[in-house]
């Protein structure tokens, strides 16, 4: 539902359902996971929208990131220069008054941990000067985080709940550059106690990742901002500072607008700029505190505002004895002129909707509550699924990744990725296929944004003879200039055309593509190719994800090979291509067969490596040059390796319902030994040469074990731990019923990202916010078994009792089974969007419902299914 129905409905439903906008208080927020306060350190939950950057919120309520400026701007929350002296940070304060008491005032933040406290210049992290309160907690069901603060010597307890809009299938609802930020205030004594919650934030507008250089010192200092200004604004039922600059290049990245904002409806009050001086001499931070810890109130003079003048916006309420109040901030951001990685501008589709960050909350502001109330009505239906903690956990903190710098939509909607991203830089520009090959969450939460992905790996990366470059230019002009295929990127590209076909229904958008699907597949058989003989092996030379070229025929290609094949007879079988459906069924058949018989060694699947010889005897388009330039004996193979996700074509053909690729009975050996060599209870003698994602007493998959004899330079990551490929293996073990030692891998992972050690919402790889962890949303589907087409209008589930979440990328709802003695019962609810069903299985071919069912927004139908 688009933004104008969301206020229709708003209008003429809800709000004659509810309280005026001046006593309003947000619903409860849903708890996922609980962090105490010995696990809250490294915790930075995003708050902002897919494709519009974040303002991160700490464990302890700090706000801290601030990454809506079109690149990453992470640093080390203990980061401090000379240039950081005496400046603010964003940041919520409290004053408090109790009675005619004296009023005390903190900065909304909890403690430090112990190793934050020392610095060479005394000064450990940003805010170090501000009061803290004494204990603190946070409590999680992305996108909802709340930090609760107290304090002995306060006499209200605080708990701020931040979220941005997040609806399922509804990708310009979740779309939104807005950070929302809930207070909750309540008053622990038998008096009334006078509170102000006030917001203060620089004008950085200039500044991003980008304009953070070293000087001649080696100190970081900023550059970019100048003259920047600051301007009070009161209507449509908000106060706030309109942030802008005139001086900032209206071409640079870091040029736009920023909003901080509050509903009206208390005693507002404000500054432009906290002084006329230099902030780093420290006293800008001291005229706001004196101002504010007076009265509550703050004095607005007319100072000369610095390059980067500081704001600050306080609301004034009156908290009766033993009672709450709720006040309101938003922070909304416009920056429109995102480059991605290339040197012109493609533009951000969501400054398309708005004019500014003014108009960001003008247009937002009136349907927070419904935005609001369906993010919670998915999150709510996410979390009564019969699904394990850690996998909820795993499969909904890792959307958030989604909503990061790793991802960003063009000005035309389009949706791009990076691999993930460096402190102030993407890393791995290209939506990179064999990277984003992995991940499920926008299939089947955003479908329409899948699409998009597909279309330009199809229309745009693919040449007239079938070569998909793997990682796309931008702009999409030249979509080809990097000139390079990769085997696994190329073969899975084709199974998640194939997913999203299913998933959508749409049948012209594969009558489309098919073309280009077919000379995709078709280009492992050129001459010199991975396929030259088109036999189903793939002998050639094959860039992968290891980031190496692999010389022979060996699990992991092959089984994204015959993948492809298999979703190719399948398309093309449906649109009537039989002469192409029947060559690849022979193709994958033989293939199958082979691999089965020549790289299953009675435990696992294994490499045969042959070298090419000279570099003359491969097709120049797959020789990235990142593996071994000895093509005699080419160091950099997987070899006799065990390697973690050599099964990762079945994981993709288990999701897209395609069956088997190899003998089943195969795969579950392969697992199980993945689980004897691969695994480490922990790591305390465990040896790395290059990074390491896990350390000491945790617990993991190794990307490889050599139970037999390592070769002396295996492929580079061989002996690290990496979260996405232990998804893999993890929900592979899931489908095939080899529970327990799945569960085990994803609480692992889970246990690493803790908030003491790790941020729970970035599971890093080659950067922050990796793509590739979110492969964990298939461990939804694994458990609960669900599979839906939209070509066959069919869904299906594991034949066992219990409530599971479904979502199909652009419709979702809850399914609640139950066990009579001679059949089940079943209620199907649609929470979004529509549902028009043929056929509902559980488990067997002959436990079905066949009727067709046409099921709206808002309902549920109840049917029985005979055991």
């Amino acid at each position: 539902m688009n933004i104008v129905k969301v206020y229709l409905v708003m209008c003429f439903v809800l709000l004659p359902l509810r309280k005026s906008f001046s006593q309003q208080v947000s619903p409860e927020y849903p708890v996922l996971k609980h962090y105490d306060q010995d696990h809250l350190a490294k915790i930075a939950m995003g708050i902002g929208g897919i494709g519009t950057g974040t303002i991160s919120i700490g464990g302890r309520g700090d706000l801290r990131y601030c990454e809506i400026m079109n690149r990453p701007g992470i640093e080390d929350p203990t980061s401090i220069n000379k240039n950081d002296l005496g400046s603010i940070a964003p940041v919520f304060c409290l004053y408090t008054r109790t009675g005619n008491g004296p009023s005390i005032s903190k900065s909304l933040i909890g403690p430090l941990e112990t190793y934050e406290y020392e610095h060479e210049i005394g000064t450990p992290v940003k805010n170090h000067g501000l009061p803290r309160f004494r204990h603190a907690s946070f409590d999680a069901a992305y996108p909802f985080g709340q930090v609760h603060l107290s304090d002995e010597n306060m006499p209200l307890d605080v708990t701020i709940k931040a979220f941005n809009p997040l609806v399922p299938g509804d990708a310009d609802a979740s779309g939104i550059p807005i950070a929302v930020l809930h207070f909750v205030l309540t008053n622990k004594t038998s008096k009334t106690v006078s509170a102000s919650i006030c917001g203060v934030m620089d004008n950085f507008i200039g500044i991003n990742g980008e304009k953070l250089k070293t000087d001649g010192i080696g100190e970081l200092r900023s550059y970019g901002a100048k003259d920047n200004i600051n301007e009070f604004r009161n209507e449509n039922g908000l106060s706030g500072i309109f942030m802008y600059s005139d001086s900032v290049d209206k071409k640079d990245e870091a040029w736009g607008t920023i909003a901080l904002s509050t509903p009206n409806c208390n005693r507002i009050s404000y500054k432009t700029s906290v002084s006329a001086l230099d902030l780093n001499s420290g006293t800008g931070i001291l005229s706001f505190w004196d101002d504010f810890s007076d009265d509550g109130m703050l004095v607005n003079k007319q100072y000369n505002q610095p390059d980067k003048p500081t704001a600050a916006l306080a609301s004034y309420i009156e908290i009766p004895p033993n009672d709450f109040r709720e006040v309101t901030f938003y922070i909304t951001w416009h920056f429109p002129n995102r480059y991605g990685w290339s040197d012109t501008i493609v533009g951000n589709y969501y400054t398309t909707r708005y004019a500014d960050a003014w108009d960001v909350i003008k247009k937002t502001y009136p349907v927070i509550p419904v935005l609001e109330s369906r993010t919670l009505s998915f999150v709510h239906a996410f979390l009564i699924s019969d699904l394990p903690e850690p996998v909820k956990e795993a499969a909904l903190f890792n959307v958030s990744t989604l909503r990061s710098e790793t991802v960003f939509r063009s000005a035309d909607g389009k949706m791009f990725g990076w691999e993930g991203v460096f402190n102030r830089e993407g890393a791995g520009f290209g939506s990179c296929t064999h990277v984003w090959n992995y991940e499920q969450a926008t299939a089947f939460l955003f479908g329409d944004l899948a699409k998009t992905m597909r279309d330009v790996e199809f229309e745009y990366s693919t040449d007239s003879s079938g070569k998909m470059s793997f990682r796309t230019s931008l702009p999409l002009t030249k979509a080809r200039g990097f000139p390079f295929a990769a085997a696994d990127g190329q073969m899975g590209a084709i199974m998640k055309m194939y997913r999203e076909w299913q998933l959508s229904g749409d049948d012209n958008f594969l009558k489309i593509r098919w073309p280009a699907i077919k000379k995709a597949l078709s280009f492992a058989w050129i001459p010199h190719g991975w396929d030259s003989d088109s036999d189903g092996v793939m002998e050639g030379c094959q860039h992968n994800t290891m980031d190496v070229e692999y010389y022979g025929p060996n699990p992991q290609m092959q089984l994204w090979y015959l993948g492809a094949l298999k979703a190719a007879e399948t398309m093309a079988n449906y649109l009537g291509d039989k002469r192409y459906a029947a060559k690849c069924t022979r193709i994958f058949s033989a293939g199958s067969k082979w691999t089965d018989k020549n790289l299953f060694n009675g435990e696992y699947y294994v490499q045969d490596i042959r070298p090419p010889g000279k570099i003359e005897n491969i097709n120049p388009a797959l020789v990235v040059g990142m593996g071994s330039s000895n093509f005699s004996n080419p160091e950099f193979q997987l070899g006799n390796g065990c390697l973690v996700d050599q099964l990762v074509g079945q994981f993709m053909a288990h999701i897209c319902g395609l069956g088997y690729l190899v003998d089943s009975a195969h795969v579950r050996t392969t697992l199980k030994s993945i689980m004897q060599y691969n695994y480490r209870p922990e790591l305390f003698d465990h040896f790395s040469n290059l990074r390491s994602f896990a350390m000491d007493g945790e617990s993991g998959l190794l990307m490889a074990e050599y139970p037999s004899g390592r070769p002396t330079f295996p492929f580079p990551y061989f002996n690290e731990i990496m979260t996405g490929f232990e998804y893999v293996a993890a929900i592979g073990m899931l489908y095939e019923d080899q529970t327990d030692e799945g569960m085990l891998c994803i609480k692992n992972i889970r246990d690493r990202f803790d908030g003491r050690k790790r941020n729970p919402f970035d599971e890093i790889e080659w950067g922050h916010h990796y793509a590739r962890a979110m492969a964990s949303w298939g461990a939804v589907l694994a458990i609960s078994g669900f599979q839906y087409s939209g070509v066959t209008k069919e869904m299906s589930f594991r034949e066992q009792p219990g409530t599971w979440f479904w979502s199909n990328g652009y419709s979702w709802g809850t399914v609640n089974v139950t066990e009579n003695s001679n059949d089940y019962k079943v209620n199907l609810e649609v929470l979004k969007g529509g549902l028009r069903l043929m056929n509902f299985k559980l488990g067997g071919k002959n436990k079905a419902f066949k009727k067709e069912l046409t099921i709206i927004e808002g309902t549920s139908t109840n049917f029985y299914i005979k055991k």
